[in-house]
């Protein structure tokens, strides 16, 4: 049997982000995905050495690198259209179900009882999804960074909607605290600077 999974997963680099705006530097599924998986592992390991943490990296990392998987099927939908209202929103998440199903389905039989817990979002354990979408919204919030940074007023009310689910996030994840601490300063330093550190 051949298997379509793979050619699907290499399709996240045409898919656009933040497709209702003007970007200074575009951004792709893929990119994004990968920066998630990066920021989601140095969360977990943070959680682990830092906070007493029993989360296993490597799985999260990989969970987090197909948490777009759905997206491969349909595109990205932006937030504000996502998130209009709660039957909006309901409805997305129903056909993310179903994109993430139809994913799961391409693959081999015998291996889909692996990829069920790590593409279905539905599969995934509540601590491993929380760290995700933690990764997920700081990897959005260094955009926005970016973005300001290089002189685009467009991602000024992301960046205030950002900054404040930032803030909640620290309250109950002192990992995420560590990880702004620690790294987000040099996220936004030039090669230059990034040089001297």
């Amino acid at each position: 049997m051949q298997s379509s999974f793979l050619a699907w997963m290499f399709r996240m680099p045409l898919i656009k982000r933040w497709s209702l705006m003007f970007c200074v530097k575009p951004e792709n599924v893929a990119e994004h995905s990968h920066q998630v998986a990066i920021v989601a592992h140095l969360l977990a390991v943070i959680k682990n050495k830092k906070f007493s943490g029993q989360i296993n990296a490597d799985k999260l990392s990989t969970i987090a690198l197909y948490h777009e998987a759905s997206e491969t099927r349909y595109g990205d939908i932006v937030s504000p259209t996502k998130y209009a209202n709660k039957e909006i929103a309901r409805e997305f998440k129903k056909i993310e179900l179903l994109a993430e199903e139809e994913c799961l389905a391409s693959l081999p039989d015998d291996l889909q009882e692996v990829f069920r817990d790590i593409i279905v979002q539905d599969n995934v354990s509540e601590d491993y999804k929380t760290i995700v979408k933690a990764a997920d919204i700081i990897v959005a919030y260094i955009k926005a960074l970016d973005e300001i940074n290089h002189k685009n007023p467009e991602f000024d009310h992301v960046e205030q909607r950002l900054a404040v689910k930032i803030e909640q996030l620290k309250l109950n994840m002192p990992e995420v605290e560590y990880f702004i601490d620690t790294f987000m300063a040099a996220c936004l330093a030039t090669v230059d600077k990034l040089s001297r550190t």
